[in-house]
């Protein structure tokens, strides 16, 4: 049995840890979108319909993957020490940690996705399983970068959960204006919104969603490598 298998395997031990990598993605897109577009009105955005639903999904899949990536970094530290002196090295326990938390963001996206299709029609599927697999990656590197720093469950979860509304609120369609800088989901919301809206995006979009995506996983991963290193 592989390490990335036997990690997976550990984050799954808790009973109803799988429902809940499945359900709360689900009703998220159930019950967020409306909230979305109340606040989105609030704040002088335009996102509501299909639109907010479609978004809802891509936070449903960041809320999840970013609160997973945080624990599963964070949780691990005696055990990455212990494997890091017995020869894995640093960087075999990162590949393996964040290969085992991509395999559970997949099925967190998933879960979001087809919720999301099953409550409203989407003209291109394609397209918005892919934005939310990247809001599911960018959110799963953010928490593993955030557990790799801070050990203390509680200011460690604080501040994901601070990064994700601060994006969130921030984002394409929340506001009158343009995403600001630190929206960094803004890319991947970008071709959400337009694959629930029905219309394709540039590829500017798909481009610089996939460098943030990949950027923030390689970030995440030098990150990990350090903290294992410092702690081995």
């Amino acid at each position: 049995m592989t390490r990335t298998v036997v990690f997976a395997r550990e984050q799954l031990r808790a009973p109803f840890t799988l429902a809940l990598l499945i359900a709360i993605p689900a009703l998220f897109v159930i019950s967020a979108a409306g909230a979305l577009s109340d606040f989105a009105a609030a704040l002088g955005g335009s996102l509501a319909g299909d639109a907010a639903v479609a978004l809802s999904a891509g936070w449903a899949a960041a809320f999840i993957s970013g609160t997973l990536g945080f624990f599963q970094a964070a949780s691990s530290r005696g055990a990455d020490r212990r494997l890091a002196l017995a020869g894995l090295g640093p960087a075999r326990v990162a590949i393996s940690r964040i290969t085992a938390s991509i395999g559970l963001a997949v099925v967190a996206a998933a879960a979001a996705f087809v919720a999301l299709v099953v409550r409203v029609y989407v003209p291109h599927p394609v397209h918005a399983a892919v934005a939310v697999l990247a809001f599911a990656l960018l959110y799963l590197a953010i928490g593993v970068l955030v557990g790799s720093l801070i050990t203390a469950p509680l200011e460690g979860s604080l501040l994901v959960v601070f990064i994700f509304l601060l994006d969130a609120f921030a984002g394409p369609g929340m506001t009158g204006g343009s995403a600001p800088p630190w929206a960094v989901s803004q890319n991947a919301a970008d071709i959400l919104i337009a694959a629930g809206l029905g219309t394709g995006s540039p590829t500017g979009d798909w481009v610089k969603a996939a460098l943030v995506t990949v950027g923030a996983l390689l970030a995440a991963f030098l990150v990990f490598v350090v903290s294992a290193r410092s702690r081995a």
